[in-house]
């Protein structure tokens, strides 16, 4: 390929350094490094060719996401390294990640640290739980994110082994010379006292083979080795260490078939499942040893330079086998994954065991990003309505996060009474000082569409002239006729399309575009389509609310507002005394009279006792 084609792909603003540079990067796997100006790295990359990878983040014809943009601009200095292979880049990258933790590299987050079980490299070796893990030749399993798992893993331990937990530095010489004594462990049975020589260091050490056979899931030969022994000593008529013997077997094969559950031709395998968002891929592994599931780990890991799924899942395969001294030579995964084909055989099963493993991390992955979600909510409210502003914004394609939400919704009965209400949402949430009643002023009968056109109009007509903040998204409690109403308002005033409208109707829940007539079918599950459900909800009750009371007041004075010569205040005095319009009715022409003197009460009665109903 000539320089001067690829000088042609290159953005023309870059600086002629580096523009050479680019020029002549190798066709090779190797791993690069960015680097600002200050010197400071910016981001470590692995690729098959270096040439056309580092090019893709410079190439003037490709469209780039505003991250690796604010990224490409920082970029100063590229140094790379030319590997043997795509193994060796895998390698060197990951080093150089966990060693200098680039800005804009992803890495794995753990919010704490993890227990482990620890087996020292003694002659004869302790087992206790450390949050520490010390390179001095002591085997580490684990880490253990379920604190049950790792109690009921020790209770079996010590349940069915025999081994000590003092902290005596042991050795063949100190106790040959007799310097140790048995503590109380000896005599509950938890210890063979090999402090005191009552147990050798070859039969101590196979204990803890044993111990270790347990971590990796290997019950079998355990098993096997305890029915000899157990028969052995039947046969020699020691029934009640047979007794205890079975008593051992019995925890391991419960144990055993707690863990146990596909069949045990899945050997060793590390099973990776994964749900995502936004912001975040959220991973389970569960690693898997003669058909048991021996551990199960969640974490998550944050997009940095909007990486796929897949980009984020290939680093934390390698990462993770490398912390759990993984020796899986094959995984099995919901998509593939661009890592090497020396490295690791995959599987995206289809059916049988190896699908129901899958199923079950991914169940593990997805519960673990609710429990997230939910931790970050409690932690931090105004993160978790960005978070849901965003889902927002996405679900229904704004361009640009709705900050305020207004909805609007008519009430009226047979065209009487016509009001209409407007709530209003500020960051997701009910801010119920912004609400508004109105009253139809333009509209005579039962005419949805020109209220709502009405109403609309008023309402921002009026935020402009205040020049108060306008709404980033409006919520139309009806379909089609009802949103092009509004958006006819919209059109008058200039806000159409500069503010985004929809409109829900009720039946299906279907959400409409203006000037689109299929409408938008959200997930009923959705937290977009809740929003907007408590809306329109929320919107119906406060138009509800004015309505009736809008109804009630004036059925309730009709009749006596409607007598010449009776006002406001004599209505209400006499209905604060009397408390209904049945009771005046009711009155004699003296009784009235004491209430609201003759002159009012001779009105009143002549009118409740006409013989022509529609005299007035």
């Amino acid at each position: 390929m000539s320089q001067d084609y690829i000088s042609s792909l290159l953005d023309e603003s870059l600086q002629p350094k580096l523009k050479i540079q680019l020029q002549t990067l190798p066709d090779a796997p190797g791993v690069y490094q960015y680097f600002d100006k200050e010197g400071h790295i910016l981001y470590v990359g692995k690729a098959k060719s270096l040439k056309w990878r580092v090019l893709s983040y410079f190439r003037q014809d490709k469209i780039l996401s505003a991250k690796i943009k604010l990224l490409v601009k920082k970029i100063h200095t590229i140094r790379y390294t030319v590997m043997g292979n795509e193994m060796e880049a895998l390698l060197l990258e990951n080093n150089l990640i966990k060693e200098f933790q680039p800005k804009y590299n992803s890495l794995l987050k753990d919010d704490k640290t993890y227990p482990w079980v620890c087996i020292t490299k003694e002659e004869f070796p302790k087992i206790f739980v450390t949050r520490k893990m010390i390179k001095d030749g002591s085997s580490y399993y684990g880490p253990f994110p379920s604190g049950k798992t790792l109690k009921d893993i020790m209770d079996l331990l010590r349940s069915v082994f025999r081994y000590r937990n003092c902290s005596l530095k042991l050795n063949r010489e100190d106790i040959a010379k007799g310097k140790f004594k048995s503590c109380i462990s000896y005599q509950l049975k938890l210890c063979n006292a090999p402090c005191e020589g009552l147990e050798s260091m070859e039969g101590y050490q196979k204990t803890f083979a044993d111990i270790r056979k347990v971590f990796d899931g290997d019950f079998s030969e355990i098993i096997d080795n305890l029915k000899k022994e157990m028969f052995a000593y039947a046969k020699r008529l020691e029934f009640e260490k047979a007794d205890e013997i079975k008593k051992r077997i019995f925890l391991l094969e419960q144990h055993k078939s707690r863990s146990m559950i596909v069949g045990i031709h899945v050997a060793d395998v590390d099973v990776f499942g994964v749900h995502s968002d936004e912001k975040a891929l959220y991973l389970n592994m569960l690693r898997v040893k003669n058909g048991s599931i021996i551990q199960s780990f969640s974490t998550h890991i944050q997009r940095k330079l909007e990486e796929t799924d897949a980009e984020l899942l290939a680093f934390s395969v390698y990462e993770l086998h490398e912390r759990f001294k993984s020796t899986a030579r094959k995984i099995i995964v919901p998509f593939p994954v661009d890592l090497p084909e020396s490295y690791i055989k995959q599987s995206i099963p289809t059916k049988g065991d190896e699908k129901k493993l899958l199923e079950l991390s991914q169940k593990n992955a997805f519960f673990y990003t609710k429990e997230r979600q939910k931790q970050q909510s409690l932690i931090d409210p105004e993160k978790n309505n960005l978070r849901l502003l965003e889902t927002i914004q996405k679900d229904l394609n704004l361009n640009s996060l709705p900050i305020q939400i207004e909805c609007f919704d008519n009430s009226n009965i047979q065209g009487n009474y016509p009001v209409a209400a407007m709530v209003c949402f500020k960051n997701g949430k009910p801010a119920k000082r912004e609400y508004r009643h109105f009253i139809i002023r333009s509209v005579v009968g039962p005419n949805d569409f020109a209220s709502m056109e009405e109403v609309v109009y008023r309402r921002y007509k009026r935020l402009l002239e205040e020049q108060k903040p306008l709404p980033q998204l409006i919520v139309i409690d009806g379909g089609k006729g009802q949103l092009s109403s509004a958006v006819k308002s919209l059109k008058k005033l200039g806000l159409y399309p500069k503010i985004a409208i929809i409109g829900i109707a009720k039946r299906l829940e279907e959400i409409f575009y203006p000037e689109d007539n299929i409408p938008l079918l959200l997930d009923k599950r959705s937290p977009t389509l809740k929003v907007i459900q408590q809306l329109r909800d929320e919107a119906h009750r406060f138009g509800i609310t004015h309505h009736r009371k809008k109804r009630s007041k004036e059925t309730f004075y009709s009749e006596l507002s409607h007598i010449d010569g009776i006002g406001t205040k004599t209505t209400q005095d006499l209905l604060l005394k009397y408390s209904s319009v049945r009771n005046i009715k009711n009155l004699s022409l003296a009784e009235l009279s004491d209430a609201i003197g003759k002159h009012r009460a001779e009105k009143v009665y002549e009118y409740f006792h006409r013989e022509d109903p529609f005299e007035y």
